[in-house]
Formats: structure tokens, sequence, C-alpha cells
């Protein structure tokens, strides 16, 4: 992680490995944090009723993920992973069982003690409406000083995420809070229900840029001075692979901020050891001002836990074989700009 924000890096995210994933075409679950009790018939898995050590072995890991980063690093969690208490619950779009809320309780505190914020992974679809009930909970409680310590993710390849995405807006509008929104494409494509995805990953990348770039102009569907509500406090983080997005993006809003214009506050990230060319590139866009922000995403756990999780990234970027030669140049293309960040401290003789 010191050596990341030597490089450049505003600072790291780092990512807890454990979850479950739901497999619509199985239409079975499987993955970490399945901790199950076998009852006597042994065909019948059954959670401890008044502690679950699934919840608290994810409350442990989480916790400790915590103590590992600095201030303005973030954590991203994986609610799922607290096992089948919580995976039952978030299935039936239901809050988790009172000792999971008294854990989140807790790991947010923590966390904005340290000043470290905290992004609500999206997950499997099947859970997605119970994990979306929990952010805004948490939002509504922690995110009151005028930033997001909370952010809850938006995958752009679903197309009912403008509508969701509308519905939070509405209520940091109406209760007072600044919405986190941490924007992704997707990643659950091999998982999830085929027909609740765009069609074509145009449409995907038209989603993302659309929701991105309307947050930065601060005018999003109804809400903005192009519609009929105001737009509500937002912290915005874009997590992608994809250049041109994060780019046009970055550019956008220095413009904005330049001109005078509205904007909302915005950080970049990419995965650890994936698209690293793109990362690179909005370094080398920061022309002595600090910006554009970005972070690296670093996941830790037990080895079963990471392959599982670095499985579903590789399928996401399943695509960046054709990114080779970019990145190849990209990376020369770093070291003169490490090298002449170098000499540019050295005394002068």
């Amino acid at each position: 992680m010191r050596e990341m924000k030597e490089m450049g890096f505003r600072g790291m995210i780092l990512t807890y490995a454990a979850e479950t994933v739901f497999d619509h075409s199985t239409q079975a679950q499987n993955g970490q944090g399945i901790a199950a009790l076998k009852s006597e018939n042994g065909d019948v898995s059954v959670e401890a009723s008044v502690h679950c050590p699934s919840i608290e072995a994810w409350r442990e890991g989480t916790v400790e993920t915590i103590y590992m980063t600095e201030a303005e690093d973030y954590i991203a969690v994986k609610l799922t992973g607290a096992g089948a208490n919580v995976t039952e619950a978030f299935t039936a779009g239901e809050l988790p069982p009172q000792q999971m809320m008294d854990a989140l309780h807790e790991v947010c505190t923590k966390a904005k003690d340290r000043k470290v914020r905290i992004l609500i992974d999206a997950e499997s679809q099947h859970f997605q409406k119970g994990i979306s009930r929990v952010a805004v909970e948490l939002m509504r409680k922690y995110n009151r000083d005028g930033y997001a310590t909370i952010y809850n993710t938006y995958q752009a390849y679903l197309k009912n995420t403008p509508a969701t995405l509308a519905n939070h807006l509405a209520l940091a509008n109406e209760d007072g809070f600044t919405l986190g929104l941490k924007l992704v494409r997707g990643a659950y494509m091999a998982t999830d229900e085929r027909s609740l995805i765009h069609d074509t990953k145009e449409d995907t990348d038209n989603a993302y840029n659309m929701i991105a770039q309307g947050a930065l102009t601060k005018n999003i569907g109804e809400f903005g001075d192009k519609g009929t509500r105001d737009f509500p406090s937002v912290n915005l983080f874009l997590a992608s692979h994809n250049k041109e997005s994060v780019v046009t993006a970055h550019e956008l809003h220095k413009h904005r901020v330049m001109s005078g214009l509205p904007t909302v506050p915005v950080r970049f990230a990419q995965l650890h050891g994936m698209s690293d060319e793109v990362s690179f590139s909005l370094l080398q866009m920061n022309d002595g001002d600090g910006t554009p922000e970005v972070y690296k995403c670093s996941t830790w756990g037990g080895m079963g836990e990471c392959l599982a999780y670095l499985l579903r990234r590789a399928i996401e970027n399943r695509d960046a074989v054709l990114r080779t030669d970019n990145e190849y140049r990209a990376l020369k293309k770093e070291v003169l700009r490490r090298v002449k960040s170098v000499l540019s401290l050295s005394p002068s003789s």
C-alpha cells in the first residue's frame, strides 16, 4: 500500500474477499461465507440462531481490514460474506439479523473515526434488493457531514439501474443525506439472469457514461436544473477499466471546476493488476492540482476466497487481452514519468 501511494495513487481500496454468489442458471448459491451447522438428519443446513459464527467471522475480517488502512483510504465490503442468515434476509429484500446490523454499525463507526470510507459492493441480483436497503439505511445515518462515508454501488449493465438510482436520489433529497454513488459496469454476467442486463456492451457503455456525466453536471433525470427537482448532495466514485469513460469524466469535471460550474466530488479506481494502463493514464493527467484522485483496489482473504473473486474479475475483463499493446505503451510512458519525477527532485549541479 505504501509503495502504491509513492507511485502517485491517492490511496488504496481493500476488499475482504469472502462472499456468496447466486447462480441464476442453477438456482444455487455457493462460495465463502456459508458456515452452516448440519442437522442430525444430515440433509438440512441451519445456522446458529442466537450468535451466528459466520457474521462474527465477517465482522472480525472487516474490522481487521479497517485497521490495515489509513485516512482517506477505502474498504469495500461484500455483505453476503456474512453467511446464510444474512443472504436469506437479502433474498427476501429484508434487513439482515440484528447481529449483522450491530456489526455494520461497529464497522461504520470505526471507519468514520479513522476517516476511512466504505464502499458497499454490488453483488448477485438475487441478494441486491436487501443489500441496497442496508446501504440506504447506513448512508442515511452516517453521511450527514456533507460528504459520504458510505457508498452504494450501482451497476450500469443492469436495465433497472436508472430507476434504482432515481429512487435513492429522491431519498437523499428528502432525508438530507449525501448519496455515495459508486458506479461500475457490473461483474456478475456469468451468474445473473441475462434478461436483467443490457443487450449489448454499447448499451452498457452508454448507461455508464450517462450516469457518470449526469452526476458531474448535476443533472440526472428529473434531478437538477434541467429537471423538476433539486439535485441532492452526491459524492461520485467511478470504478472502471474503460479508459474513454474515466478520461472523459475527469476532463468534464476539471472543465466545470475551472469554469465555476456546479459539479460533485469525484474519485477514480481500478483493480490492482488489471488495466494498470488506465490508472497510469489518469495519473499522467495530473498537472499539479492533485487531480484526478486515483485509487487502486486490492483484495485479501483465504486462497479460495481470493481465487473466486479473481475468477469473476477475469470474466468481467476478458477483453483485456485486446488492450495489451496500449498497456505496453502506457507502461513505457509511466516509466519516463517516474524518472522525470526523480530527476526533478535531484539537487542542481
